[in-house]
């Protein structure tokens, strides 16, 4: 039985409440308390436990109908534990010049930087020094980053706000480059946030997204154990999908490409091992970081060089 206290949802992308459930945990987060929930909130458990995913009837978007609402996650996310076993800042800084690579590779970079959730600044760095910014804004709940951001933002006007839902500080049509790196995928209304970002983008700007892809073969090969099936995300995407909400959103020149993360050696082994079940903390291998495409994509899309309205069916204009 569903507990009455969590959010009952459409489909974030197209608002049907018709589904089709695809993949659930063995314990269904739906059938627990919060308070029951805040144990598994955090941190590797060998018992995978999240909310039910339902694959939408209409655009195939994969979200959970059933999910934490606003306060809940405030709350959830407030009291998180900071991660202790994350990749190391070389690998992560790889990855991330890779992402802004992507981004180089679309146009001029120039106007504003608009970053959400930049964590401590790897692709802020990398667009001040490669790119001719005149402002940067950077939506970063973590207060004890701030400083941080600032100095990756290398000497440039920088604005750091500790929200990520509310961009009105940002100029309209102001922004050529804007970024989101695991971000999407734990919003509730992904459609408002793209809208707010668009809004802030110079005519043809770009938008770069980093998700999981929730049709790649590590998906089908690790199951429910598949690291994203997780509490922190009520929707995951594929590039159908991607393109489907970047339509509706009223995005342009969409492409989806995989991306490459960089991982140590070490690291990988241990999260294998984990992710069956067993604890190991060290590994008889390097810590060397090696690139490989492991179930992310990465999507790139321009705003219209002019306002125009939105198609009367962006479902079969995406498609």
């Amino acid at each position: 039985m569903t507990a009455p206290a969590f959010l009952r949802r459409p489909c974030p992308l197209c608002g049907s409440n018709v589904t089709k459930g695809e993949v659930n945990s063995r314990q269904r987060a739906e059938t627990l308390t919060l308070d029951g929930l805040r144990p598994f909130w955090s941190g590797l458990f060998q018992e995978k436990l999240f909310f039910s995913y339902h694959r939408c009837a209409r655009c195939g978007l994969l979200y959970n109908p059933v999910y934490f609402d606003d306060a809940q996650l405030g709350e959830l996310y407030g009291a998180m534990a900071p991660n202790m076993e994350a990749v190391s800042g070389e690998a992560v800084a790889a990855t991330q010049r890779g992402y802004f690579d992507q981004a180089a590779a679309q146009g001029a970079l120039a106007g504003g930087y608009l970053e959400i959730g930049p964590d401590v600044g790897h692709i802020v760095g990398e667009a001040a020094r490669r790119g001719a910014f005149e402002h940067f804004w950077l939506f970063e709940p973590n207060r004890a980053i701030h400083d941080t951001l600032r100095a990756a933002a290398g000497g440039h006007p920088a604005t750091v706000l500790p929200v990520m839902d509310d961009l009105s500080a940002v100029p309209d049509g102001s922004v050529g480059l804007a970024v989101m790196v695991h971000v999407l995928d734990h919003l509730l209304d992904p459609v408002a946030m793209l809208e707010q970002i668009r809004a802030k983008l110079l005519p043809g700007g770009t938008l770069m997204i980093v998700t999981h892809n929730e049709r790649s073969l590590l998906r089908w090969v690790m199951g429910t154990r598949w690291p994203p099936f997780c509490l922190q995300h009520p929707e995951l995407y594929n590039p159908d999908t991607m393109h489907a909400l970047l339509a509706r959103a009223g995005y342009h020149g969409v492409a989806v490409q995989r991306s490459v993360n960089w991982f140590p050696l070490d690291f990988l082994a241990r999260q294998a091992a984990w992710t069956v079940g067993v604890k190991v903390n060290r590994v008889p291998l390097p810590a060397r970081p090696v690139g490989l495409r492991l179930g992310n994509i990465l999507t790139l899309a321009r705003a219209p060089l002019q306002a125009a309205a939105r198609s009367p069916d962006w479902l079969d204009a995406a498609a």
